[in-house]
């Protein structure tokens, strides 16, 4: 990543206090990375930016991937990085938990006056979530990457790389059909999950669950365990799902119900509903200035 970022989210109190962020907007022509990933080519030719810092290089700063930043609630995007290396919406600059994370390498003296207004603007913000540390630890890949690699597989020589994405039936039925492959995890993208190599959820869609990760689906596998039909199944999902375990669909019901403000599914964080401890969400007010 270079001095830029793209011009989007400004929206954010970030741009506004303590200090008022007033971009200088250009358009550039749209990195050829961009094109290489899913839906790049549907991106316009150029895209408008405005500079963070000025050191005249396109190099030197760091981007995080977009996909699974935000699949936790302590987790925002504040800047998407104008960058030569990822996808276009990686982040320049983002919040995780009480950690700010500046992917800009130009110290102040090098910065733009928007620049240090919004460098001093996210120190103020992330203030706010002192002591509150990050709810999730990276420990799976996001669904999003499944179809990112599809798209490779006709270009991957590397035989362990398939052993740890794609079952051995997939490589083989697509080896030479990198589209095919795409399409397979796009037609149920919503219920993509992770053992060991990308899977789509059968048993949830056999019950006509079109989302594995949507709290309707954590009820109605919760209402399924009072079903004989369909009880084996639910507790097998509940166990895919979720760290918890309890004996009786009445003690399921009674934690769903204590807890359902604070539950999210998190792909990046194994594929599961995890819940925010109590407090957590609640932000502290701005700091007067």
């Amino acid at each position: 990543m270079g001095d830029a970022a793209h011009a989007e989210s400004l929206e954010h109190e970030v741009y506004s206090r303590p200090f008022k962020v007033e971009p200088e907007f250009e358009f550039r022509q749209t990195p050829t990375n961009y094109r290489g990933f899913p839906d790049g080519d549907k991106l316009p030719d150029k895209m408008k930016v405005w500079l963070v810092q000025d050191t005249g290089k396109n190099y030197g700063g760091v981007v995080a991937r977009s996909h699974g930043f935000t699949d936790s609630p302590d987790a925002e995007i504040l800047a998407l990085g104008f960058n030569r290396g990822k996808e276009y919406g990686a982040v320049g600059v983002g919040r995780h938990g009480n950690i700010l994370q500046w992917g800009y390498s130009a110290p102040p003296s090098k910065m733009t006056q928007a620049g240090k207004n919004f460098f001093l603007n996210c120190i103020c913000y992330v203030h706010r979530f002192d002591g509150k540390a990050p709810l999730v630890r990276r420990s799976s890949s996001h669904r999003m990457n499944a179809i990112r690699l599809a798209a490779l597989i006709d270009r991957i020589k590397d035989e362990s790389f398939f052993s740890s994405t794609f079952s051995p039936d997939l490589k083989k039925k697509y080896e030479r059909d990198p589209n095919g492959l795409v399409q397979y995890y796009r037609d149920d993208f919503e219920l993509i999950y992770r053992d060991r190599t990308f899977q789509i959820d059968n048993e949830l869609k056999s019950l006509g669950i079109n989302s594995n990760r949507s709290i309707d689906t954590l009820e109605r596998l919760i209402s399924l365990l009072k079903d004989d039909t369909h009880a084996d199944t639910a507790r097998l999902l509940l166990a895919r799902y979720m760290n918890q375990s309890f004996e009786s669909p009445a003690q399921w019901q009674s934690w769903l119900e204590a807890n359902r403000d604070r539950i999210f599914f998190s792909d990046v964080g194994d594929y599961k509903f995890l819940v925010a401890p109590e407090g957590y969400l609640d932000k502290k007010e701005p700091v007067a200035f």
